[in-house]
């Protein structure tokens, strides 16, 4: 019981220093008489919010939510057998790995307009966009956590004659569930914001297009109201992650978490 209060305190802990420092950034910006294109207070920012009538919020809502899900299912999709794939083969590894981390390390923004171009303006590019995002922590968790199965667990396998699949598909994956969901956790927060770029790239429809459409016209708090809906989005979706982990997944979590 003291352990379950304790729990509730420490997730309530975020809550109460959000709501303490609300009161304070609307004084700061009321004694310093800051502009609203500079920095709207939290006032202004809920009146904002009020005046965008609330089917446009949840088409543009809608919008970045239905890329970022698509997006992070297909990165899914392609990570955990490409990882599988590579931990089997070394070749693949030497071969694959350093070109994984050459895409990693090429701005998706500089080749969004590429993407652009040579998928369409349809949902392709913005569905590649958050893939190539959200696509290399997967792929580095799965590896990391199926070649770190101990050693015994391979040998005993070995011994009763298992075979390579059932050595990954009833040993390594296995293990390597707590890596892959901290993956996941990672990925799904980089699917929204790779969601957000392709909107600001190309789209006519999307959180990230609304705020940019919102910044053009200098309508800040309102660009501000669609950002909170954007930190609420993603750590909704960190949540459901985190949920998923402890109903399906309860053995792979610490002692203290479970």
């Amino acid at each position: 019981m003291a352990n379950y209060f304790l729990q509730r305190t420490k997730m309530a802990l975020p809550l109460l220093a959000l709501i303490a420092l609300l009161p304070l950034w609307q004084f700061i910006c009321w004694l310093f008489a800051i502009p609203e294109f500079i920095l709207p207070a939290p006032s202004a920012i809920i009146k904002a919010f009020i005046e965008v009538e609330p089917a446009r919020w949840l088409l543009h809502a809608w919008a970045t939510l239905k890329i970022a899900l698509l997006g992070f299912a297909l990165s899914i999709a392609l990570s955990i057998p490409l990882a599988v794939m590579m931990v089997r083969s070394q070749f693949l590894t030497k071969t694959l790995f350093p070109l994984l981390v050459i895409v990693q390390s090429t701005p998706v923004v500089a080749i969004a307009p590429l993407l652009i171009v040579i998928l369409g303006a349809g949902d392709a590019p913005r569905l590649a966009i958050t893939c190539l995002i959200t696509f290399f922590p997967l792929v580095v968790s799965a590896i990391t956590g199926m070649l770190a199965t101990p050693p015994e667990l391979i040998e005993l396998s070995q011994s009763l004659r298992a075979g390579r699949a059932k050595e990954i598909w009833q040993i390594r994956l296995p293990y390597a569930i707590p890596h892959i969901f901290s993956g996941l956790k990672v990925g799904i927060t980089l699917a929204v914001i790779g969601a957000v770029i392709a909107e600001f790239v190309a789209a006519e429809q999307g959180l990230g297009y609304f705020v940019q459409f919102s910044t053009s016209f200098f309508k800040i708090p309102q660009a501000f109201a669609a950002l909170v809906l954007l930190s609420a989005m993603s750590l909704a979706l960190f949540h459901i992650v985190q949920w998923t982990q402890k109903v399906f997944f309860n053995w792979s979590l610490p002692r203290d978490k479970m």
